[in-house]
């Protein structure tokens, strides 16, 4: 299972999982989280020069952590912010929680002028493992990683002359009305009682189910008209085909609505749907595979590892345009899109620096014999 997950020799696991056995206690999954955030934040807010009191919303994300004081606790007591700071914390929301904290501090902008918005995603490795024999819940093991991202948002005026990036749209599609799709991704006990996350033989169509709603919504927004005419010809004439004529439905031309694709690095086979499904070529998931290889399935922060990769190329030129598409249980498919509104250094030192120059790799296909 390893060996097919695409994963490199140099992800990270924290100390805790290293230890036979794991030592999955409270205190070492605060260490855990206190590594990943405090990290992000001191260099986040070290890079943008931003005093911590000037934060006015805190929004942070981790599925399988929830403690008391909140994580959001944490960050405001080691850093000092303000008392009147809007602070939530969100859990449970799997690997898509990223965007939905973006989605959350975009709304909570939208009714507080002239502010600066603080998003961190995460997710805890050291509680999420799986000391069992069930193979589609051992399968979370070798996938998660250890990771996490800061994310500055403002609707100041004065720094709009500094950001890198315009948050053009945000969707989110949920189909947890059906229990395929919720049962899909789900934490339970086995029969021993051992707790660990089940990712079932149908995650595949169910994300491409949920993609496929997700794209419904967002291409008027986003796609050129020409493709959206084609798209409803398709259709349109499959409906008055009979079955034995009926012909495959046009596929948008996506590449002329978006110049860069962050993929959530979920798994090989996530990728390879998406790319199969949207008619990308392989070096438009090549951030999404690296991603995965270097760090692993890091959960909510993937999508901006990813970025930080195109960034690290030097790829992303201003005027180009981002689109991130998560996954996450419940079952959720989230995008964003980003149009980059800045010329980027990209000599600036990011999650990428020490090791850009030994990538793309080539990874190996591995099959069972």
């Amino acid at each position: 299972m390893i060996k097919r997950s695409g994963i490199g020799c140099e992800a990270c696991l924290p100390v805790s999982v290293h230890q036979m056995p794991p030592d999955i206690s409270l205190s070492c999954t605060q260490e855990e989280t206190e590594t990943v955030l405090f990290t992000v934040v001191k260099d986040l807010l070290s890079k943008q020069s931003i005093n911590p009191k000037s934060v006015d919303i805190l929004v942070t994300n981790c599925s399988i952590f929830c403690p008391t004081p909140s994580i959001t606790a944490m960050i405001i007591n080691k850093f000092g912010f303000r008392s009147n700071i809007k602070s939530i914390s969100l859990s449970g929301m799997g690997c898509s929680a990223g965007l939905v904290a973006i989605g959350l501090a975009k709304d909570l902008l939208r009714v507080q002028g002239n502010s600066l918005a603080l998003v961190l995603s995460m997710e805890a490795v050291t509680p999420s493992g799986y000391a069992g024999s069930i193979r589609s819940m051992l399968l979370a093991n070798t996938l998660f990683r250890m990771g996490g991202v800061a994310v500055l948002l403002s609707n100041k005026k004065q720094d709009r002359l500094r950001a890198k990036y315009k948050l053009r749209y945000l969707l989110r599609t949920h189909t947890g009305s059906d229990d395929q799709s919720y049962q899909s991704v789900i934490q339970k006990e086995d029969g021993a009682g051992s707790v660990g996350v089940a990712l079932s033989r149908s995650l595949l169509h169910v994300a491409a189910n949920a993609l496929k709603i997700n794209l419904t919504e967002l291409g008027p927004s986003c796609l050129p008209l020409s493709e959206q005419l084609l798209y409803g010809w398709s259709a349109l004439q499959g409906k008055f085909q009979n079955a034995a004529a009926k012909q495959e439905v046009y596929v948008p031309n996506f590449k002329k609505a978006f110049e860069h694709f962050c993929i959530h690095a979920g798994g090989k086979a996530i990728i390879d749907a998406v790319e199969e499904r949207l008619r990308l070529k392989k070096e438009d998931g090549e951030a999404s595979r690296m991603t995965l290889h270097r760090f692993g399935n890091t959960s909510s922060s993937s999508v901006w590892y990813e970025l930080s990769y195109l960034e690290a190329k030097g790829r992303i030129r201003k005027g180009d345009r981002v689109w991130q598409i998560a996954f996450g249980s419940g079952f959720k498919c989230n995008s964003a899109v980003w149009e980059c509104i800045s010329e980027l250094d990209h000599n600036i030192r990011n999650a990428w620096s020490s090791s850009i120059h030994l990538y793309p790799v080539q990874i190996p296909d591995v099959t069972d014999h």
